[in-house]
């Protein structure tokens, strides 16, 4: 009486389950991103294989009663393929659980690969005891009995994904035959000719039975839609990637979809985060710690792009079920990254289905859009998205009508698309364990604003329009070979930036080509090496017209402003960039060193500049639950083209914007759900590019005002809290306070002022809790500090003869501030999930109780009375989406 081994290809069958159960949740949702507000899909390269099994000594006392059991457990396998930890999931009793665990945890497997590196994994096993009858010796073996097969495939209902690592067998008898389904779903199963009573059983899949009759020598071909658990907030168990960078929060694709305001968009979630300030609607950029939207750059799969969001409050420029992570870095980011003195935002896309056809349709009351992704040959996979918007058509009937029967409107109109092709196969080339993979992409973005204020009160009709278009062409050809990688990513695009207000009309236009080289190597278990190069060549030409001073025609007031005569320029500018970088990772016990670097040199409107930016991250692991970290370093922004030119327009000897940025925070985790994250930073800008400039005296005694000058000095420094409540079956959450001081001042000049970016107080709560019935609630509360402006002097209105127009005199600069913003929204979700498709309808109402929230202001002809362009009003959204 002996207890039998698991067949090796049940085994298998668990391991495999574990692991395409981890890719399937990260394709349907469960990825996590590697930094804050997303989710990286790992992707199980090889799986592990048991190569030294124990058997287990059978319980005495249980042989005598003559007693068999099977003992379910959950263990864990480390990078190097042993057991780190076994636990019994459901207890059996009389020395069965004992006995498995000690054979268990004597298991040697070969490493589960992820990404094609070693990583530990998590997966179910069950160790049967089965006493066995006493051998009997027969003069001549029985004729085999006749058998029959089932074949066919598993699918996910609602979704038709492949599901491996499923167990089928007939009835529930341990010593029954059993299979296991591969990657792409398929299973062949030997049963005995008659009635079956199919059972399957898969991680995250509720149990599926039914009965099939087979005839003797009967192979019966079958298709089975297995129906998830409720689709809850999973969470996946996998070894979790040290974390350099002090600040790299990590949200889950749940959290990321569900987030009420945000209408189902991933990157509108990095709003609702530590450090980011609330920017007025009809920017499409980000305001971190106090910086500029534009000393924050915004990349997709390394390429810079030109803003993160649509104008006008939109969605982020890119579709939600393209994005893999996003890697948001406040500040303190790593030596990879430059040509930003304030954060970083890197969203990662992902790689088209290689099972078949997926996708899904998006329409609500802004826009409507569509996702497909599908393989077309072996190895390749291609996924493609596109949308458009007819939010200027909605906008117009909620925004509120001016009291004076006036008109004020805001008309955003935006599309995108987005084309992915990826292709991988194993290294031609004679080098063991190397693994080539890669892919082509374009993708793009269109928007128009215009802001249009006529009649009523005002005495002055503004009309104001603003476009901003990009296209990007990029590749990418990633090399792995044991603890080496090397990613070349090349690229080219095309950008335009238009304004028209009045008789102004300018118009940009950039074409850049760039590429980088990404390397890594693990050269000591302690020690890895980074290193890559950077570079981008840009050729503008601007372009548009102005008005001339004088010349000026007269129209009565009130009315429009003045006709005046207007002049074409043109100017043509090239600019390179090059930098090359490198990092190293020293591990010294529970401590971790990043010591790195970036080197850069610039050649922009003919002047060359040459930057070094030395960076260094400690992190310190306390214990299990606490981690202390810290960074400092300098970072360097390049002036803008045209800021160059020859006085009196530009400056030649302009430099680059430089800031040294350091920052210190702990992590704690309060329990198993619970977490919270505090980090202080203090960040000072100099060198800043500031307007009017200085006035230097010649040699020949003749006087030369530049327009502009490094002569701006800046300073921020807050606190940042997380409190975060992880992703459990039924709720997430967070709450996330920053305390911000962003403040400037001109060198040689008076003391340090607020910043037009500063907003002191920054409050937000978000929750989303599963209703029974396939119903979501979330919520999202929101209280933000007015941003800084400067004040209307009433009594001193100046009125100019020769441009026929009045100009206001303003107090003390920033010294006053718009009310505080505050918003509550809500989200309502109900899926339907059917054999092949999910049908899903929400409603997303942003500010439900109708706060009057001020976006921006402008003042009559005369700078008498001041006109306030209010916030969205309460707007219910309602849409659909299917997917399949």
């Amino acid at each position: 009486m002996a207890p039998t081994r698991s067949f090796p290809w049940l085994l298998l069958a668990v391991l495999s389950l574990s692991s395409v159960n981890a890719w399937a949740q990260a394709y349907e949702g469960a990825r996590r991103e590697e930094v804050d507000g997303g989710v990286h899909t790992p992707v199980l390269t090889k799986a592990p294989e048991l190569l030294h099994f124990v058997e287990a000594v059978y319980p005495p006392e249980a042989a005598k009663a003559g007693k068999a059991a099977s003992v379910e457990m959950l263990i864990t396998i480390d990078e190097k393929g042993q057991v780190s930890d076994a636990q019994v999931t459901t207890p059996v009793g009389e020395g069965f659980d004992e006995a498995a665990l000690a054979a268990v945890r004597q298991f040697q497997f070969s490493p589960a690969e992820v990404d094609g590196v070693p990583a530990p994994i998590q997966i179910q096993y069950v160790y049967n005891f089965v006493l066995q009858p006493p051998k009997v010796e027969e003069s001549a073996p029985p004729p085999p009995p006749a058998q029959s097969t089932l074949t066919g495939q598993l699918l996910a209902r609602g979704s038709r994904s492949r599901v491996g690592g499923a167990t089928v067998r007939c009835g529930d008898d341990p010593e029954a035959p059993e299979a296991l389904s591969d990657e792409e779903g398929q299973f062949t199963l030997k049963v005995t000719p008659g009635t079956c009573d199919v059972r399957v059983v898969a991680n995250d899949f509720h149990l599926f039975t039914t009965k099939e009759t087979l005839a003797a020598d009967e192979k019966l071909q079958v298709i089975y839609y297995l129906l998830p658990k409720a689709p809850g907030y999973e969470t996946v168990v996998r070894g979790a990637r040290e974390k350099k960078e002090v600040v790299r929060r990590t949200l889950e694709r749940q959290e990321l979809q569900k987030v009420p305001g945000t209408f189902g968009d991933p990157i509108r979630v990095l709003q609702n985060l530590p450090g980011v300030a609330r920017a007025p609607f009809v920017l499409g950029q980000l305001i971190v710690r106090g910086a500029a939207p534009d000393q924050t750059l915004t990349f997709f799969d390394g390429v810079q792009v030109p803003l993160l969001y649509h104008l006008g409050g939109g969605p982020s420029v890119l579709n939600a079920d393209f994005i893999d992570k996003v890697d948001f870095f406040p500040g303190g980011f790593g030596s990879r990254y430059g040509r930003a003195v304030g954060g970083i935002v890197d969203v990662a896309t992902r790689k088209g289905a290689k099972d078949t056809l997926h996708g899904s349709v998006k329409i609500d009351l802004l826009d409507s859009g569509f996702f497909v992704e599908a393989p077309v040959a072996p190895g390749i996979s291609v996924a493609a998205a596109a949308r458009r918007s007819y939010v200027d058509v909605l906008l117009p009937v909620v925004l509120p009508e001016d009291p004076e029967g006036g008109t004020l409107l805001v008309l955003p109109r935006y599309w995108d698309y987005q084309v992915r092709v990826d292709f991988g196969a194993r290294n031609a080339e004679p080098v063991p364990g190397g693994r080539s993979t890669g892919y082509v992409m374009a993708f793009g973005s269109d928007d128009l604003l215009s802001v249009v204020a006529t009649g009523g009160g005002r005495n002055r009709d503004v009309t104001v329009d603003a476009r901003t278009l990009f296209h990007r062409v990029k590749g990418d050809w990633t090399y792995r070979l044991g603890g080496f990688t090397s990613v070349f990513t090349p690229y080219a695009g095309y950008d335009l930036a238009g304004l028209g207000f009045g008789e102004t009309k300018l118009d940009a236009n950039v074409w850049s080509i760039g590429g980088r080289e990404d390397l890594s190597l693990e050269l000591l278990p302690w020690l890895t090496a980074r290193a890559g190069a950077d570079a981008r060549f840009e050729h503008t030409v601007a372009e548009g017209t102005l008005p001339v001073v004088g010349g000026v025609q007269y129209p009565s007031f009130p009315g429009a402003e003045p006709k005046a005569e207007v002049q074409n320029i043109k100017r043509v500018v090239n600019a390179f960039d090059g930098a090359l970088y490198g990092e190293l990772d020293i591990e010294a016990g529970p401590v971790t060193l990043t010591p790195g670097v970036r080197a850069t040199y610039a050649r922009i409107y003919g002047q060359e500049r040459f930057v070094y930016d030395p960076r260094l991250w400690v992190n310190f692991k306390a214990s299990e639950k606490t981690a202390l970290k810290g960074s400092l370093g300098l970072y360097s922004q390049p002036p803008q083209a045209f800021n160059l030119e020859p006085a009196p327009l530009g400056n030649p000897a302009l430099t680059h914007e430089r800031a040294f940025q350091t920052s210190l925070g702990v992590e704690q985790q309060l329990t198993d759900i619970l977490s919270v994250d505090v980090t202080g930073y203090y960040n000072r800008r100099y060198d800043l590019v500031v307007s009017p400039g200085a006035t230097v005296r010649n040699e020949d005694g003749t006087l030369t005002r530049y327009q502009y000058s490094n002569l701006g000095l800046g300073r921020a420094y807050g606190v940042e809290v997380m409190l975060r409540h992880a992703v459990t079956r039924d709720f997430f959450g967070w709450l996330a306070y920053t305390f911000n001081r962003s403040e400037q001042r001109r060198a040689g000049g008076d003391g340090y002022e607020l910043t037009t970016w500063d907003q002191t107080h920054i409050l937000t709560a978000v929750a989303s809790y599963r209703l029974p019935a396939n119903f979501e609630l979330g919520a999202r509360m929101r209280y933000v500090t007015g941003r800084p402006t400067t004040p209307l002097q009433h009594t001193f209105d100046v009125y100019s003869v020769d441009r026929n127009r009045f100009y206001g005199t303003f107090g003390t600069e920033n010294s006053i501030r718009f009310q505080p913003f505050h918003q509550l929204d809500l989200r309502l979700e109900r899926s339907w999930l059917f054999q092949s498709w999910t049908l899903s309808a929400y409603v997303d109402v942003q500010n439900v109780y109708n706060a009057s929230n001020v976006e921006a202001t402008f003042y009559d002809y005369r700078y008498r009375e001041l006109f306030e362009v209010p916030g969205i009003p309460i707007l219910p959204v309602v849409g659909v989406k299917g997917s399949f």
